[in-house]
């Protein structure tokens, strides 16, 4: 589905001038220069590492904490958006209070391997054991990952509900003020033309690496339609030893963090649902997009919930 950039016409900020490709991947600006930085980049066994496409894991607005993203490299105007699934590893590895997280920078906690601050030097200094993050692909992360160092969670979303998402979070952004249809941000996902490249490629490296000993992968359907097993699997991926009962309390605790995130929503549409692509695709987009995700995914054996 090949298209022209006049096709699209919104952002030349975004799309032309500030992302860049790097071995058939298009990045964001401040990739640039440190991939081999990352490549090189030291793990301890203590590490664990979340990784996700963008808006993979990430619900409403936190309207009641006081930090910010590190988005702010692209706008300072939104309430910080929150990635569940970071909470949810806190929660459980740290054994944190669903109250207290709501309160806390856990962006501080968490810091993108990626992004310019707080940069790679003071994450690698900080104290074990080190949580980190990342939306780069499997390909690009820290060779030693590959060879089983650190732990890495990795959480996909139905594309469907995710380009929405990720429609909405290009929308917000003064800096970035897409001005073009959710059509055309639509074709754009499909062409690869976003941040961080093809999600069908991205889902499916990890997929291929779902056995690895060090890779947990999850899927972010999961917290709504089976979130008891899912903190499960995370507890004893994580080594966190629990009996019965505090098993339950993780469960009730992780479910009061998605009530909480679903309840402070600020966009006109509530986009951590399951399904809320039912909401914005046409007919006719839909058919489109399901002859596109077909096609894509026609080797694979990874499967997704559209609506629960």
């Amino acid at each position: 589905m090949a298209e022209s950039e006049a096709d699209t016409p919104s952002t030349p900020i975004e799309f032309e001038s500030k992302y860049f490709e790097f071995d058939g991947v298009r990045l964001p600006p401040f990739c640039r220069g440190k991939m081999e930085d990352i490549s090189n980049f030291s793990l301890r066994s203590s590490d664990i590492w979340i990784v996700t496409y963008p808006k993979s894991a990430e619900m409403g607005f936190r309207v009641h904490s006081q930090h910010f993203t590190v988005c702010r490299l692209f706008h300072n105007h939104l309430p910080a958006r929150t990635s569940l699934l970071q909470e949810v590893v806190f929660l459980v590895s740290q054994g944190a209070d669903p109250d207290e997280i709501g309160l806390m920078n856990i962006d501080e906690q968490l810091p993108v391997i990626e992004y310019p601050q707080p940069g790679l030097d003071v994450i690698q200094e900080l104290t074990s054991p080190r949580l980190i993050k990342s939306h780069l692909p499997y390909r690009f992360l820290p060779t030693a990952m590959h060879n089983g160092e650190a732990k890495v969670i990795y959480m996909a979303r139905n594309p469907k509900d995710l380009v929405v998402s990720y429609y909405q979070f290009h929308r917000s952004l003064r800096t970035m003020s897409y001005r073009g249809t959710f059509q055309e941000f639509c074709r754009r996902f499909m062409n690869d033309k976003l941040a961080y490249g093809s999600w069908f490629e991205h889902v499916q490296e990890f997929w291929e690496h779902r056995l690895d000993s060090n890779v947990l992968f999850l899927k972010y359907e999961d917290m709504f339609k089976n979130l008891g097993t899912m903190v499960e699997h995370l507890a004893r991926f994580l080594g966190v030893s629990c009996d019965k009962t505090q098993l339950e309390v993780l469960v009730e605790n992780c479910n009061q963090l998605i009530e909480q995130c679903c309840k402070s929503e600020a966009l006109s549409i509530s986009s951590c649902r399951v399904g809320v692509w039912r909401d914005v695709f046409t007919v006719s987009m839909n058919e489109t997009f399901d002859a596109y995700y077909r096609q894509k995914m026609a080797k694979s054996d990874l499967s997704f919930d559209f609506c629960l």
